[in-house]
């Protein structure tokens, strides 16, 4: 496969996780804003911008003591992260540029995959915040978190299983894996940062992970912090966890293609161990998992740099002419 399709792919599958990511996000923020008190609405603002590393268009997102006129406008934080083309996090880049990697790569792709993925694209193109803020905000991001769903779900039962079905799946996993490791990291940073969040925060997240049921299973009724931190890096059962997405992509790495450059490759390898290493060994030893999550996270820009040597921007050796 030429590098520049592997690249195409790999990064359309980045940027639709991304995409997908973001609205379920903003599905539970938008939820939210109907009875949630003050205090939890900005708790969620805090946590989303944390994760992507983001300052809000409002400079600063600080909440005074009894007084709710100081929360940020979630109406403008909203449009940044939904519709703000020069924010590369926003939904609409992701879809855009997921969009334009696919048109790039038409040729690697299943007729079914490309009609999805526009059907989504001129969908998100033609809206804006005001249209989607007027009637139901939260329909918006359940589509489009549907919409990516099927999308995967199409690639899945259509798209040939050779190299492009690889990077597109690596490019998804190494993207799972940053997104979720900064977003725990956001959740405790958060935490630490406000004091006073209730219980309904953690209860929040397991359910962006589809881990409430599963938590009541193994801990019982009350949500305590470190136990769902636990459940949602260790339980390789729970499809979004951080121990099951680090062996999504271990298994996509090693099959993948021998590389031109053995060395990146080599490298890549080693520091995936690594990952996997702190998940499903170092984790419950550590008092505090702030500092493993952000490691893990600073090993997944590095593991996405070796990827790039290895496959996409590889040194070329020119052949002695006989």
């Amino acid at each position: 496969m030429l590098s520049r399709s592997a690249e195409g792919l790999y990064w359309m599958g980045r940027y639709l996780e991304r995409a997908q990511h973001l609205s379920r996000l903003l599905r539970m923020q938008a939820e939210a804003l109907v009875d949630r008190p003050v205090n939890e609405i900005h708790f969620g603002w805090l946590r989303v911008y944390g994760s992507l590393h983001r300052q809000p268009p409002v400079g600063s997102l600080e909440l005074l003591a009894q007084d709710d006129y100081t929360l940020a406008d979630s109406y403008t934080l909203a449009d940044d992260l939904t519709f703000e083309p020069t924010n590369p996090a926003s939904v609409w880049s992701g879809i855009s540029s997921g969009r334009e990697n696919a048109r790039h790569v038409r040729h690697c792709l299943s007729a079914e995959m490309w009609t999805c993925l526009n059907r989504t694209y001129l969908r998100v193109q033609g809206m804006t915040i005001q249209d989607i803020w007027a009637s139901s905000p939260e329909r918006f991001y359940a589509e489009t978190v549907a919409d990516i769903d099927t999308f995967a779900g199409v690639a899945a039962a259509t798209m040939y299983r050779d190299e492009g079905w690889r990077f597109l799946n690596l490019g998804r996993a190494i993207e799972r894996v940053q997104l979720s490791s900064a977003l725990l990291h956001a959740q405790i940073v958060a935490a630490e940062r406000t004091r006073d969040v209730s219980e309904a925060a953690w209860t929040g997240l397991l359910r962006l992970y589809h881990a409430l049921e599963a938590y009541h299973r193994t801990y019982g009724l009350t949500v305590v912090p470190r136990q769902a931190l636990d459940l949602l890096a260790t339980d390789a059962r729970l499809p979004d966890s951080l121990c099951r997405s680090l062996d999504m992509l271990s298994a996509e790495l090693a099959d993948t293609a021998a590389s031109p450059n053995d060395q990146a490759a080599g490298a890549a390898q080693r520091l995936m161990g690594r990952m996997s290493a702190l998940v499903n060994y170092a984790w419950l030893d550590q008092d505090d998992p702030k500092a493993l999550l952000q490691q893990l996270n600073e090993h997944g820009r590095d593991l996405h740099d070796l990827l790039t040597d290895s496959f996409f921007n590889y040194p070329v050796h020119d052949v002695p002419a006989r």
